[in-house]
């Protein structure tokens, strides 16, 4: 009987999510058909790259230096052709002059492999 309970316990604790209920410690969630990802930014590194999730964000590295918003531009026009989408689909909500960042990503027609897909 206290394995049954136990089994019921941890099941509760982790939530499916659905496309429009964000995973309670994710880095990304759908609003509708928009994405919103949390982003944690490395500018003018050696490779344009997706990386590894790090807490509740994702790490994308740039070639771009930070200077004047730029390695961010860089980082939309990246993650554009990643995503499949034109640049203007891409909004920055809040982060450009940061390092930690969240976009808005409208219809993605593909997703990277970190998203479990």
């Amino acid at each position: 009987m206290a394995k049954a309970k136990a089994k019921a316990k941890a099941k509760a604790k982790t939530p499916t999510p659905e496309p429009d209920r964000p995973a309670e410690d994710g880095f990304f969630r759908w609003d509708g058909t928009t994405l919103v990802v949390n982003i944690l930014g490395k500018p003018a590194a050696r490779e344009d790259a997706i990386g590894k999730v790090r807490g509740r964000q994702l790490m994308v590295s740039v070639t771009a230096a930070p200077k004047l918003g730029r390695a961010t531009d860089h980082m939309v026009r990246f993650l554009a052709r990643e995503f499949g989408v034109p640049p203007a689909a891409i909004t920055v909500v809040f982060g450009r002059m940061s390092v930690n960042k969240q976009l808005r990503i409208e219809n993605p027609t593909r997703l990277p492999d970190v998203f479990g897909t």
